[in-house]
C-alpha cells in the first residue's frame, strides 16, 4: 500500500446522529421526578450492569457496562430503574420516522444510533448542517428527548462528530455540547490527527498497545508511519484498516435495512441455578418468545443455539440445525431442549440464552417448504411446522390481548403467564 496524503474530496453529507443518555432520558421523560437525578438504567442486583445512565451520574464516572454494585459505590444516591426495551424501541421507531422524512438511506446502527445519507436530501432541505440542526430540533420538539448530531464526508468521522458535539458531565450540572458537530471536506485530518489512537475503530487495549510499542499514541503518529510497519505491527487486514482511517479514508456507504442474522433472547440469573426442570421452563419461555419474533418479522429459521455461562464465566454455545423451517416456540424448545440435556449444569449456570439464525424471509405460518403435521410433540422431526391453525390463533389473541393473554401451560404460574420480553434482564437480574 502507497503513502496516501488524504481523502478524496467528498462532500460533507453523512450524518450521525446519536441520543443523549437515551434509556436514562426516556425514563426521566415518563417520570418527571427523575429528571435532573443521577439515575441509572440496568440491574439494581449484584450481578447487574449499567446499560445506561445520565449526565448527573456520569459526572460520578458511572458509564455504561459498569457493574452495578461498582455504580451504587461511586455513587449511593443513585436512583435504578429496571430497563424497558419495549419502551425504547416504541420511541426508536418515532426516531426513525423523523430520520426517514428526510432520507431513506437509513442505517439503523442500535436503538439510540443511526447514520443518515442526506446526499439526496440537500436540494429539498438544504445543507447537510441545515438538515443536522432540523432533525435535532424535531426530535426535542416533537418527542422532548436530546440528541448530538455529527456531519462529516466519510461515515467513521461522522461518528466522531457526534462525539465532539455531545453535553458533558459535571459535577456542577450538565454541560452543553455543541449540538451539530461539522467536519468539512478538507478538514478530516486537522479533526482527526490530534485524537488517541483509541478513537480509530478498531483499536481496542491490545492493538493499543501494540501500537505503542512503536511509539503510536495519536491518530497522526499512525498515519506518518508506512503502510508495511502498521501492517507487520498488527496483521496485514486490521492494519490496512486502520491505516485508511488514519488518513480520514472510509468507502463504505449509508446501508439501510441491514438483514437480520439471528433472533435470542438470555437471562442472568441472581443465583446460580441447577435445577433442570426449571431450565427447561426457562427455554419454553425464551423458545416462545423468540419464536414469535420471527413470526412478527416475517422469518423462519434452522438452526437453534442455546448460550450458557456458568458461576466461573466459562461460557460455551451449542447449536443443531434443522431440516425444515423452524416457526414456533414448540420446535425451537424442543432442540434447545435436548442441546441444554447435552450439558453438565455443574454446580450451577448463571446465564441462559436461546436463539434461532440461519434466518429467511418465510416466517408465515406454514413457512415454503413446510409440511403441515398433527403431531403434538413433534417427536418424528422438531423442525417440522404443525398446528398452522393454533400459531396463528395465538399470535392473534396476543396482537389484541398482549403477550401474556395466552402461552404454554408450563409458564402458568400463581401469577400468570411468565412472559419472556425482549430485552427483560438484559442488564442482569434486579435486586428482588
Amino acid at each position: 500500500m502507497g503513502t496516501t496524503a488524504g481523502p478524496p474530496a467528498r462532500e460533507a453529507s453523512i450524518l450521525h446522529v446519536d441520543m443523549d443518555a437515551f434509556y436514562a432520558s426516556v425514563e426521566a421523560l415518563d417520570d418527571p421526578t427523575l429528571a435532573g437525578r443521577p439515575l441509572i438504567v440496568g440491574g439494581a442486583g449484584a450481578r447487574g450492569v449499567v446499560a445506561s445512565c445520565s449526565y448527573e451520574a456520569r459526572a460520578y464516572g458511572i458509564h455504561s457496562a459498569m457493574p452495578s454494585s461498582r455504580a451504587r459505590r461511586l455513587c449511593p444516591q443513585a436512583v435504578f430503574v429496571s430497563g424497558r426495551y419495549d419502551r425504547y424501541s416504541e420511541v426508536s421507531r418515532q426516531i426513525h420516522h423523523i430520520f426517514e422524512s428526510y432520507t431513506p438511506l437509513v442505517e439503523g446502527i442500535s436503538l439510540d444510533e443511526a447514520f443518515l445519507d442526506v446526499t439526496g436530501a440537500i436540494r429539498l432541505f438544504g445543507p447537510a448542517d441545515t438538515i443536522a440542526h432540523s432533525i435535532r430540533d424535531r426530535i426535542r420538539e416533537e418527542l422532548g428527548l436530546g440528541c448530538s448530531v455529527g456531519v462529516a464526508p466519510v461515515k467513521f468521522l461522522a461518528k466522531l462528530a457526534s462525539e465532539a458535539a455531545k453535553p458533558a458531565a459535571s459535577l456542577k450540572g450538565v454541560v452543553p455540547g455543541k449540538g451539530v458537530f461539522v467536519i468539512e471536506p478538507g478538514e478530516e485530518l486537522a479533526f482527526l490527527h490530534p485524537l488517541p489512537i483509541e478513537a480509530l475503530w478498531g483499536v481496542g487495549p491490545a492493538t493499543a498497545a501494540r501500537l505503542r510499542r512503536l511509539g503510536v499514541t495519536k491518530v497522526g503518529d499512525l498515519a506518518a508511519l508506512p503502510a508495511d510497519t502498521v501492517t507487520s505491527s498488527v496483521g496485514r487486514a486490521h492494519g490496512q484498516h486502520l491505516y485508511l482511517l488514519a488518513h480520514g479514508i472510509d468507502d463504505r456507504r449509508v446501508v439501510p435495512d441491514r438483514d437480520v442474522k439471528s433472533i435470542s433472547h438470555e437471562e442472568t440469573y441472581a443465583v446460580d441455578r441447577d435445577d433442570r426442570d426449571g431450565l427447561h421452563s426457562e427455554i419454553v419461555r425464551m423458545a416462545d418468545a423468540v419464536a414469535a419474533r420471527m413470526r412478527k418479522a416475517g422469518l423462519s429459521g434452522r438452526t437453534v443455539s442455546i448460550k450458557v455461562r456458568y458461576g466461573d464465566f466459562r461460557t460455551i454455545t451449542r447449536s443443531r440445525t434443522s431440516r425444515e423451517p423452524l416457526f414456533d416456540g414448540q420446535a425451537v424448545a424442543t432442540l434447545a431442549g435436548e442441546l441444554l440435556e447435552s450439558l453438565d449444569l455443574g454446580d450451577g449456570i448463571r446465564l441462559l440464552g436461546v436463539g434461532v439464525s440461519s434466518l429467511a424471509g418465510d416466517g408465515s405460518a406454514n413457512p415454503a417448504g413446510g409440511q403441515l403435521s398433527l403431531d403434538l410433540d413433534g417427536a418424528d422431526d422438531p423442525g417440522r411446522p404443525s398446528w398452522r391453525g393454533a400459531t396463528e390463533a395465538v399470535d392473534a389473541v396476543r396482537e389484541r390481548f398482549g403477550a401474556a393473554a395466552v402461552g404454554p401451560a408450563t409458564l402458568v404460574g400463581p401469577g400468570g403467564i411468565r412472559v419472556k420480553r425482549q430485552g427483560d434482564t438484559q442488564w442482569g437480574p434486579g435486586s428482588g
